[in-house]
């Protein structure tokens, strides 16, 4: 599905040059990007400034490329350590970045990979001590490529941890030489639940569901101009939205939503209903 992978840092990011340093032990030689020509491939593309600014990107070198994965740091209040999985956009405020309003393109089958490969390293490199979870979509920057950010969080001390940015890297290498789309997935847009989405990282990592983009309870009221613009820019198409009802709050939010789905001829389920 994808071949011309660009994998983007900041030079100012200590995660992010840590997990770009080790990513490259994996390329075969500098020029190995150029001259594959049969297998997927990926090349480095490290940014000056924040790379959650469009303004700071070269959108002329990013279109030459299938997929963008930005390897970034998080940050949290509560420090915790933690890696993350989640598509970049906004919902409303664009205060970090990108548009008011517009999400970039996600894969919900790559983000599905990529989720399941980093639980997988993770236990396989015996990197302990950190969670793994998705985020609500969120931040800039805005570019019209598929695209995922995957960070190492939420300190200094983790941002400079030299086997979590190896898990990470493992994971980016491994996707981008053996994903390959699952037809037989259920493609998801989640909606509800707080941002760190416990009840979407269930989903996402053991059933059959791939989610997408994920719009958390705290942008309320969710609008179907929002809905509209997570299935527009979901790379495959969309099967089914996935409601944390809970995580929606009180019962006028949750018909809220109920009424902005009324436009869309997508059936929903309740998260309570699969098994996870």
């Amino acid at each position: 599905m994808y071949k011309k992978y660009l994998v983007v840092a900041s030079k100012l990011d200590r995660a992010g040059i840590g997990i770009t340093t080790s990513l490259s032990q994996f390329r075969k030689s500098p020029i190995f990007g150029a001259f594959s020509s049969d297998r997927p491939f990926f090349d480095f593309y490290l940014v000056d400034k924040e790379i959650i600014f469009t303004k700071n990107l070269s959108l002329e070198k990013i279109e030459k490329y299938d997929f963008v994965i930005f390897a970034s740091k998080h940050e949290s209040e509560k420090k915790e350590r933690s890696l993350t999985i989640h598509a970049p956009g906004n919902w409303r405020s664009a205060e970090f970045g990108g548009e008011f309003g517009k999400v970039c393109r996600a894969s919900a089958l790559f983000q599905k990979f990529l989720f399941e490969r980093l639980h997988q390293n993770a236990e396989k490199f015996h990197l302990r001590g950190y969670s793994i979870t998705l985020e609500a979509t969120h931040h800039g920057p805005l570019i019209n490529k598929p695209c995922v950010f995957i960070e190492i969080g939420s300190s200094e001390e983790e941002w400079r941890d030299r086997k979590a940015a190896f898990v990470i890297a493992a994971t980016i290498r491994d996707a981008i030489q053996e994903f390959e789309p699952n037809p037989y997935r259920e493609i998801a847009i989640g909606i509800g639940g707080p941002h760190y989405c416990p009840n979407f990282n269930k989903i996402q990592l053991n059933s059959n569901f791939a989610l997408a983009h994920i719009i958390p309870q705290y942008v309320c009221p969710i609008t179907s101009e929002m809905i509209q613009e997570a299935i527009d820019k979901t790379e495959e198409e969309v099967d089914v939205i996935l409601l944390d009802w809970k995580g929606l709050g009180p019962s006028k939010r949750r018909q809220e939503v109920l009424d902005a789905l009324k436009p869309f001829y997508i059936p929903w389920k309740k998260t309570s209903e699969i098994k996870k």
